[in-house]
């Protein structure tokens, strides 16, 4: 009688050490999964995402942005009748994204700026904001989409070096609005020109059609959140020509904009040529 009691009693113990142990690994895999999740900031979302922050605690992870992406009607191959891949995907175990969240990587396949947008009036979170992708018509405008914005890398982009390369601004949408070509003269050749893609930010929605169509073996232009591609001046640097930029800072008033720090108020002599920092 024992006997048997001294085995159960061994099976009980070997069962809970097995299972806290399975609990230990369990834990460690998705702190680790987590930590890596939270650490993936440079992701698309779809047309009319909240900020990143607010998205993430908004979003059911319900996946009908999704489908109503690649059911879309636009969405099949004149030649082959078959649907293609959608744009938005959701981020599976590997992805280094928040699982069950949207997103895209224009590389593979970009936005295609469908005028009824459709992945943003299924949302049933409020995750993706309709009222920031329409217009004063109250109709749908992809073209208020703020995904992200496309930047290009100068040293790798082609049109740089003075080779023809205007795939970029062939595939915008925004023909001459978010990417224009600057000419420029080729000194190097002194009979060439350059035609630079300048992107402008006020207009690009980050659709990613640039960077898909880029020639270069890795995209030469390519699609950032705008959180990361873009400055912040600050409200004490106002366009004192531009209204709107002055509705940016408000009723700010001159007496409290401060243009000075520490460095500014000392003179010239008592930092240059100290070896201080600066």
């Amino acid at each position: 009688m024992a006997k048997s009691s001294d085995n159960n009693r061994r099976k009980f113990m070997a069962t809970t050490l097995q299972s806290v142990g399975l609990t230990a690994l369990v834990g460690v895999l998705w702190s680790g999964y987590s930590a890596e999740a939270k650490a993936a900031k440079l992701v698309l979302r779809p047309p009319g995402a909240l900020p990143e922050e607010d998205f993430l605690k908004a979003c059911i992870k319900c996946g009908l942005c999704a489908e109503a992406c690649v059911n879309r009607d636009t969405n099949i191959d004149k030649e082959t009748g078959k649907q293609r891949p959608g744009t938005l995907k959701m981020a599976k175990g590997g992805d280094h994204k928040l699982v069950g969240t949207p997103f895209f990587t224009p590389r593979d396949v970009p936005c295609y700026m469908c005028d009824d947008i459709p992945c943003v009036p299924v949302c049933p979170s409020g995750a993706l904001d309709e009222a920031s992708v329409t217009n004063d018509k109250g109709e749908l405008d992809i073209n208020m989409a703020q995904m992200g914005l496309a930047v290009v890398h100068k040293e790798s982009c082609i049109a740089y070096w003075g080779l023809q390369c205007d795939a970029c601004y062939r595939a915008c949408p925004l023909l001459d609005e978010a990417i224009s070509l600057e000419y420029q003269k080729n000194d190097r050749t002194g009979k060439h020109a350059f035609l630079l893609p300048e992107v402008h930010s006020d207009v690009c929605t980050g659709c990613g059609l640039c960077e898909k169509a880029c020639v270069t073996e890795k995209a030469a232009i390519f699609i950032l959140p705008r959180e990361y591609s873009t400055g912040r001046p600050g409200d004490h640097y106002v366009k004192g020509w531009d209204v709107k930029d002055q509705q940016r800072v408000g009723e700010r008033k001159m007496d409290e904009i401060e243009t000075q720090d520490k460095r500014s108020s000392e003179a010239p002599v008592d930092y240059l040529n100290k070896e201080i920092e600066y």
